[in-house]
């Protein structure tokens, strides 16, 4: 009797011989295990030239979450949490996110069984007659038979082919060239979730920055009405001067031309103030000009933190969004050495198909009209002009910039704190000496006054001493001014202000419908 072979048999067999492939075979390519920086233990800012600490920095407790609490400005807080909830360039980050992980959904289907249905019609001619006549025609007892001869005719002409099938394939991943897909577009979520991570930290710092500077240029402005309403009065007093035949012309013509230049300096600062309210709309969503009622008022001086928490160098790798995007960056160009390589191997897939077939549709859905195929099919790259090692080397270059890039973000992570640090302890110790001479200038300018109003000196003493101590206020200020943005620059550079934001799911649901 023949053999006959049962559909199941041979699928018990390919199963069976699918796992003993599996066990063998293991992903190819490099695994990916987080780069260990090299850092300092202690930021050489923080120590004086004995070793010792200085006390306005703490390195023992990490930066606060949200730093621009320290500044004591309800309205800088209001600010802050309207611009996470509105800000434009940080909603396209969280679109991004999105589509990250739509690609890595992407990569993972391409691991699991395909199936589908299919429905086609055809009119097929199968070229009978041809084959019949190349093989001398048909035989004389058919054509003598009517019946005979009616079934070859009927052979030989058109026929409707109808057929309705699902069909299955599945491709194994014996290699990992799969996995390591799903591996790579995974990492490349994780960056785009850093990224906008980093993009949240620039955006809390941008807040502030310019808040500080509409306030800056509010408390300039307030500083010159100050210093027009001192130069005023000292005209006022060189004409009384120049009436009573105590002072000249020249005298009353130099501070008016004093008055003017300080008068001059007054569009400056409004138009600063109108730049950088717009500016803060922009970044929050709204219109420019929205806030203009809202922020409205005089400026002032934030006052430093007694203390500055910054925590120690090894913290900040795991701190800062860049180096956690480079990190993730690496782990997925070391995931695409892996498919690259993978690629050199067999392709090796599995597909059945299973429907009906008839030329009527009539008897289409009749158990006789049953079809099926399954097997195995192995595709093996032979020859491609070199370009599968090509692109293996292009992997491994990419992988070893990706390498490099990360140490990159880390040093210059290290150095943008350590001159964070030296420009705020500098810029103290020059506000301070500014203080004194501003002191100074004042007893200048009032010994002065004086002394001109008894006639001992001339004027132009007391306008060089006016004009050394307007100069020496402006300074103060500006001064003070750049404390304040040191000290936003160093929270920017130590890297906090994501932790206290985290990603919303139903932002990234919202965008994925």
């Amino acid at each position: 009797m023949p053999c006959r072979t049962n559909p199941r048999h041979l699928l018990s067999a390919l199963a069976g011989v699918i796992l003993s492939l599996l066990a063998g075979c293991s992903a190819k390519g490099p695994n990916f295990s987080p780069p260990d920086p090299v850092v300092p233990t202690q930021w050489s800012t923080t120590q004086d030239q004995n070793g010792i600490a200085k006390k306005a920095v703490d390195t023992r407790a990490e930066p606060d979450a949200q730093w621009w609490h320290r500044l004591n400005d309800p309205l800088l807080d209001s600010l802050e949490q309207r611009a996470v909830a509105g800000n434009l360039d940080l909603k396209v980050a969280v679109l991004r996110i999105a589509a990250s992980r739509s690609q890595e959904q992407i990569a993972r289907a391409q691991g699991l069984p395909n199936v589908k249905a299919a429905a086609s019609y055809d009119r097929d001619q199968l070229g009978l007659e041809g084959v019949i006549k190349a093989n001398g025609g048909l035989p004389p007892v058919v054509q003598n038979n009517p019946s005979a001869a009616a079934i070859a005719s009927q052979l030989t002409q058109p026929i409707n082919l109808f057929t309705v099938a699902l069909d299955a394939s599945w491709e194994l991943d014996l290699f990992g060239k799969v996995s390591r897909s799903v591996e790579a577009a995974g990492a490349q979520r994780q960056a785009s979730e850093e990224a906008r991570s980093g993009a949240l930290v620039a955006l809390e710092a941008e807040v502030a920055q310019t808040y500080v500077q509409l306030r800056a240029a509010q408390l300039l402005r307030e500083l010159t009405k100050s210093i027009l309403d001192d130069q005023h009065q000292l005209l006022e007093l060189s004409k009384s001067m120049q009436t009573h035949g105590l002072g000249r012309q020249t005298d009353v013509e130099a501070q008016e031309a004093q008055l003017a230049q300080t008068e001059s300096q007054l569009p400056q600062y409004e138009a600063k103030i109108a730049q950088a309210g717009n500016a803060l709309a922009v970044l929050i969503g709204e219109t420019p000009g929205a806030l203009n009622a809202e922020l409205a008022g005089n400026g002032r001086i934030f006052e430093l933190p007694d203390t500055v928490s910054v925590g120690l160098p090894a913290t900040l790798a795991r701190r800062r969004s860049d180096i956690r995007e480079a990190e993730a960056n690496l782990h997925a160009a070391t995931a695409e050495t892996g498919v690259a390589i993978a690629s050199l191997f067999p392709d090796i897939s599995l597909g059945a198909q299973y429907g009906v077939r008839n030329t009527s549709t009539k008897y289409l859905f009749n158990w006789a009209s049953r079809f099926y195929t399954v097997g195995p099919s192995v595709s093996l790259p032979i020859f491609q002009g070199g370009a599968l090692t090509a692109n293996v080397h292009l992997a491994r270059a990419e992988q070893e910039a990706a390498a490099l890039e990360y140490r990159k973000t880390v040093l210059n992570a290290l150095s943008e704190v350590e001159n964070a640090l030296v420009a705020l302890d500098q810029d103290q110790a020059f506000t301070q000496a500014v203080k004194r001479t501003v002191e100074a200038s004042d007893r200048s300018l009032t010994l002065g006054r004086n002394a001109y109003h008894s006639g001992i000196v001339a004027f132009t003493v007391v306008l060089d001493a006016e004009r050394q101590s307007n100069q020496a206020k402006i300074q103060l200020v500006n001064a003070q001014i750049q404390q304040i943005t040191d000290l936003l620059t160093l929270y920017k550079a130590l890297g906090g202000g994501w932790e206290w934001q985290s990603l919303p799911n139903d932002a990234t649901q919202s965008a994925e419908k």
